[in-house]
């Protein structure tokens, strides 16, 4: 019911979809995903679906967490698993990580170097990123997360995609799930087991969404790759307009949309944006973060067809790669959502769209 729902209202436009989003209130929700949580045995389903249309900031570092995987839905098990989970993490780090620089393989050494240039580039419009202990515990959940993966290693992206859970859970210890609020803290004046709480927790959920789209990082990345060519595909069915003329200004789709992919949007759109998109990704289970970003690109790139059909090479790479999101709302991401919903209705009906 919450998919068909999402698919009528990204037919009602902006306003209708933003009238529905606000016809559940927030209070109501937050009781039902409390209901949900609190049963001896979560229903993942029920969860997913209700997690589909946006979960309450309150509630959304514990549901993320189940629906990855990462909590088991039995609540009794919930507070024993954390423990271990975080203990387990923190094991790591003697073994993994703080190693002298003469102990690392070259190959390690210049992998930490890669690391220690990207944390500083991560998202460097919000304050909580700028804070040393906050760059310490992304260098070593990105290390420790690259040394244990050796088939992709580290790959420049991937520190992207440690942001929206570490906002995620440290909001839900300091904010009450408000991500904007946590820029008001000190980061040197907060409890430093929350921090590790944080940080353990994000490793772990890092590596249960990468378990599941390994290839998109892997030699080569050809998951990326065919998420590119899949985009392209779904273009031309769409908008054979604007498709043609991005082929005649022979601009490749890799130019701007691998990006896309690497990062999952999350270097065009606010974060508050990404996390409400995520919400929908982790309600898609397997497909949320792989054929379903495809189709959310796809309702992005066709949000401008007019202008770019209006520009030439130079000025669409550029209008590509800066998008004009940075006052884009929750209404407008919602909206973004229903209409990727609708493609992912007609393309899954006829699967041989995308070959």
């Amino acid at each position: 019911g919450a998919r068909r729902s999402c698919c009528a209202r990204g037919r009602g436009g902006a306003r209708g979809m933003a009238a529905a989003a606000e016809a559940v209130s927030d209070s109501s929700k937050q009781r039902l995903f409390a209901s949900l949580t609190s049963k001896p045995d979560a229903d993942l389903a029920r969860l997913r679906a209700a997690s589909w249309t946006r979960v309450p900031d309150p509630m959304r570092g514990p549901v993320w967490q189940l629906l990855l995987g990462y909590l088991p839905t039995k609540l009794e098990r919930r507070e024993a698993t954390l423990k271990r989970k975080r203990n387990e993490y923190f094991e790591c780090i003697p073994m993994y990580y703080a190693s002298a620089d003469a102990d690392r393989s070259e190959e390690d050494q210049k992998m930490l170097r890669q690391i220690l240039l990207d944390i500083p580039r991560t998202n460097p419009g919000m304050p909580v990123f700028h804070s040393d202990r906050v760059r310490s515990s992304f260098e070593r959940i990105l290390y420790i997360w690259a040394i244990r993966h050796p088939a992709s290693g580290y790959v420049q992206g991937i520190n992207d995609l440690v942001t929206p859970f570490y906002v995620v859970f440290l909001a839900h210890h300091l904010s009450q799930g408000n991500i904007e609020e946590i820029n008001k803290f000190d980061m040197a004046e907060v409890d430093p087991a929350i921090l590790d709480a944080v940080e353990a927790d994000s490793y772990w959920c890092l590596t249960k969404l990468l378990d599941g789209i390994q290839d998109h990082y892997t030699m080569g990345q050809p998951g990326l790759q065919r998420m590119v060519y899949r985009l392209q595909g779904i273009i031309q069915r769409i908008d054979q307009p604007l498709h043609d003329h991005l082929f005649r200004e022979s601009v490749n789709y890799n130019q701007f949309a691998f990006r896309w992919m690497n990062c999952l949007l999350v270097r065009e759109l606010e974060l508050t944006s990404i996390v409400r998109l995520w919400d929908t990704y982790l309600a898609e289970e397997s497909q949320g973060f792989d054929s379903f970003h495809v189709y959310v690109c796809a309702a992005l790139l066709v949000t401008w067809s007019a202008e770019l059909r209006g520009m030439e090479f130079q000025d669409l790479i550029m209008f590509l790669q800066n998008l004009p999101t940075r006052d884009w709302g929750i209404a407008r991401i919602q909206e973004l959502l229903g209409q990727a919903h609708i493609l992912k209705t007609l393309f899954d009906e006829s699967p041989s769209h995308l070959v």
